[in-house]
Parts: C-alpha cells; sequence; structure tokens
C-alpha cells in the first residue's frame, strides 16, 4: 500500500483514533485480517466472524509489528475505531486506488474467473508491474485487500468480482472503478440463490454498466447473454471467442495427447500460434479473454501468444496435474464446482486418458456435489452423471450425500454401468477405495464445490505415493 499516516487513515474511513501517541506515524506495510499475516508496518483489520474475534489477536498484531489496527472498539493498542470494518476497508481501498490512477482491469463470470485472471496477470506482469487479486478473494473484503496492494509503481490491477446477488458488482466497481471490464460467460453457478440464468446476467452486467464512456468492455462472443450486455454499456466493445466476428479469437482449435489446447490466435493485428500449458479445451475461451485484455493494453499479438504459451496455474486446486512415482496420474480441480466446469473438467480428463487407456489405464471421475443450484440441483448432478458414460471414463466414484447419490444414479441410468460407478459416503472412503484399486497409467480426476473438500482426496493420494503402491495388489 501507498504509505499513509494514522491520521489520514482515520480521516478517509471516519474513524475515531484510541491509544494512537503519534498521528502521524505511518502504515507502509500491508493491510491483512489475519495476525499470522503481519508484517512490519501492516494495519491489522480486525473482523468478528462466526468463531473467531479478530479484535481478540489485536495485541498480537501490534507486537508482531502492525502499526495499528482497524477496529470496532478500543482493543488497548493503537486503533482506528469505525461503525463498520467492512465499509471502512472499502473506503480505505477507494481512496488509495484514486491516489494512484491505477489501470483497472475487473473480471467476472459464471466460470472461469479465477483462472482467467491468473492469466491475465502472467500477461500482465511481462508489460508493467501488476497486482492482480490472490485466489479467488473476489468479494467485499477480499477485493479491498488486493486494491491495497497495489503502490505507486503498479500499472496494472487486475481484480476478480463474484457475486451471489444482484447489487453486489456493483459495490464492487464502486470501490475500484475499473476502465477495462471482462464478462467470460453467464452460467448456473450460484443458480438456487439468483433464481435464473437471466437474473444472473442481470447480476454480471454491472460490471459492464460501470465503465466510463472511454472504457473497454471486453465480452465473450460466443455466449449470447454476454454478447447482449453490449447494449448496457456506454464503453467500445471488443468481443472475444470462436465466433467469426469476434475480434480476438482461436482458429483451429484442438487438443494434444496431454489434454492441453492448442489454436491459431488471430487479433485485429495479426495472428500467431498459442499452445497452453493447462489443460482442458475450455481453457481457450479463458486464454482468449486475457488476450483481448492484452492487446488493449499495448501487447503485441507475439507477445500475448509467447507469454500464453508459458502460462501456468497460480491457484491452487484448479487442474492441477502430478504424475505419482507409479505412473498414475492426478488431477486435482477441487477448489471449486459448478455444472459448466464440472462438463469441462470430464472433457479434459477424456482428452488426458485417451491415451492412458490405450495402453491399458483407466480414468477415474471421483466427484462430489455442486451447490447452490436450487431446483436444478438433481437434473445437473443427474446430467453431468450421464456425461461422464458419454465420455467413457472408466469408473465414476460419487462421493458424499444426496447430490452425490445423484451423480451415480445418473451414470447407472445412461450406461447401467454396474460396478462401474460406485457412491461412497465420505472423502477418506474414497481414498480407501483408490488406493486399493489404482494402478499404473490411471488418470484420476478430483472435483467438487469447495464446501466437499474433496482436495484431502487429491493430497491423500499424493502423499508418501512409492513406486507400485496402488497398483491393484
Amino acid at each position: 500500500m501507498i504509505a499513509l499516516s494514522l491520521a489520514e487513515i482515520a480521516e478517509i474511513v471516519g474513524g475515531q483514533s484510541y491509544d494512537i501517541p503519534d498521528p502521524a506515524v505511518q502504515v507502509t506495510g500491508p493491510v491483512v485480517i489475519d495476525s499470522r499475516q503481519v508484517e512490519s508496518g501492516s494495519l491489522f483489520a480486525a473482523f468478528a466472524g462466526e468463531h473467531v474475534d479478530g479484535h481478540d489477536y489485536a495485541k498480537r498484531a501490534v507486537a508482531e509489528g502492525a502499526v495499528a489496527v482497524l477496529a470496532t472498539r478500543p482493543v488497548g493498542v493503537p486503533a482506528i475505531v469505525v461503525e463498520d470494518v467492512r465499509s471502512a476497508l472499502g473506503a480505505l481501498a477507494r481512496a488509495v486506488v484514486g491516489k494512484l490512477g491505477t489501470e483497472v482491469v475487473a473480471l467476472t463470470g459464471s466460470a472461469g474467473k479465477t483462472s482467467t485472471k491468473d492469466l491475465i496477470a502472467q500477461l500482465l506482469q511481462r508489460h508493467a508491474p501488476t497486482v492482480w487479486t490472490p485466489g479467488s478473494l473476489n468479494n467485499e473484503i477480499g477485493l479491498p485487500l488486493t486494491a491495497l496492494r497495489a503502490t505507486a509503481e503498479t500499472r496494472h490491477l487486475v481484480l476478480e468480482m463474484g457475486a451471489r446477488g444482484i447489487g453486489h458488482i456493483r459495490y464492487l466497481t464502486g470501490l475500484t472503478p475499473p476502465r477495462i471490464g471482462l464478462v467470460l460467460n453467464v452460467g448456473t453457478a450460484h443458480i438456487g440463490e439468483f433464481g435464473g440464468r437471466e437474473q444472473i446476467a442481470e447480476a454480471k452486467g454491472e460490471l459492464v454498466e460501470s465503465l466510463p464512456g472511454h472504457g473497454i468492455a471486453v465480452l465473450n462472443a460466443d455466449d449470447p447473454l454476454v454478447r447482449a450486455m453490449a447494449s448496457r454499456t456506454k464503453a467500445r466493445v471488443v468481443l472475444f471467442g470462436e465466433a467469426d466476428e469476434a475480434d480476438v479469437r482461436a482458429e483451429n482449435v484442438r487438443l494434444m495427447p496431454s489434454g492441453q489446447p492448442a489454436f491459431r490466435l488471430r487479433t485485429p493485428s495479426g495472428c500467431s500460434d498459442v499452445t497452453l500449458r493447462l489443460y482442458g479445451e475450455h481453457h481457450v475461451s479463458n486464454a482468449l479473454a486475457a488476450a483481448a485484455v492484452a492487446h488493449e493494453l499495448g501487447m503485441s499479438v507475439d507477445e500475448i501468444a509467447t507469454a500464453l504459451s508459458e502460462a501456468g496455474t497460480l491457484s491452487r486446486w484448479r487442474m492441477e496435474v502430478t504424475e505419482r512415482p507409479d505412473g498414475v496420474t492426478v488431477v486435482n480441480d477441487a477448489y471449486n464446482a459448478n455444472p459448466e466446469s464440472m462438463r469441462a473438467a470430464l472433457r479434459a480428463l477424456a482428452a488426458m486418458g485417451a491415451a492412458a487407456q490405450a495402453a491399458g489405464g483407466r480414468t477415474w471421475a471421483v466427484l462430489g456435489p455442486m451447490a447452490e443450484l436450487g431446483g436444478e440441483s438433481l437434473a445437473e448432478h443427474d446430467a453431468v452423471g450421464r456425461l461422464a458414460v458419454r465420455l467413457n471414463v472408466s469408473k465414476l466414484v460419487a462421493v458424499g450425500g444426496r447430490e452425490a447419490s445423484w451423480l451415480q444414479l445418473g451414470a447407472y441410468n445412461e450406461g447401467s454401468w454396474g460396478e462401474e460407478s460406485v457412491h461412497v459416503s465420505d472423502a477418506q472412503a474414497a481414498v480407501d477405495l483408490l488406493r486399493s484399486e489404482l494402478r499404473p497409467g490411471d488418470v484420476v480426476l478430483v472435483k467438487a464445490s469447495r464446501s466437499a473438500g474433496l482436495e484431502r482426496i487429491a493430497q491423500a493420494l499424493l502423499e508418501n505415493t512409492t513406486e507400485g503402491e496402488g497398483a491393484g495388489r
């Protein structure tokens, strides 16, 4: 964060100073909400959560080097006391971004936000100093924390914006007004909360409505609901996708035997070939979105193609591919799931497993529930189970309660798989099954909504692995 005195911060957030000997002392480090992340010069924001109250850690934070605490009550150490810490954090982010004049790029969508944000960050940081959202910290707390990491040297600020209702993105764009707004897609993630795809589109479109007249709206030409958002913005519209009319598009898209996509990138300034290190054809759309943003910010097509071909995964548990010493490949995509990302992951598994199956290996889809689907939950879980059969996945392991049973039932009804699909109660049961049955050459995909915690399965399969373990003994 840019250096600000405690007096300046108190004025910005409308707070009262307590136990501050010298209001001229400056915050020169990051703003944090976890006392374990405090660095010298930090500002510690104390949030009262359901199980932990940050105010209880105020003294520890100051002892570790925090200059002061942003709190809702005096805490016995230097503090700026406000009515609401979340609102104060937002006000501070808004003021800092306003002082910096940094180029703000914001993106949203039902699926692929984090992967696309990571691609944009890797492209733009080759061009100029860039700060971006870590992981999926894309809400009213995570976004200000990211914005406050920007310094006077920061040229690009890349912010992922999530929404669980109408007005959420409007609030976030008010904190960090973007000049470039990217909408990836409108799917069924959180459809149980929104009520329908049209309502999701209404919420996502708040991003392009926030753009200024000199701004740029980057929209998916292949998604009709996103493309229609062009009428909701006064900014210039740039289309990406595989459609012929897309300004930035992919041609000759194909999957390599490894499951990594390759394509010809076409932009208004020329063409270049791209082979992604990421797995799954769905990353082509993500790469095009990132390319469109980078092109608008002055990168050449060859620079973009090279950066895309060298970009990796910055955020954990998103198509992380690891080959064990015994030849089993584990694909950890367990950070989150919705119907669109489930289908994309299954297709990636099928592509990756084609060569393995030809050599006698098998593909395993270890899937858990998809959350927040409301009345669509049964149909969507059933459809994913059926797709696993159509893609010739060797075995489906459905993990969890009622929703998981719908996955298994969909697979059974589609293909009468019998023992080729199984429903287990929890992650440990899945681990026990896999450890007893995996053999060299198998490819295992692990995916579910974050609340299911299936990353534990992938982690267990990769722990203490030795040659020959899991070879069906």
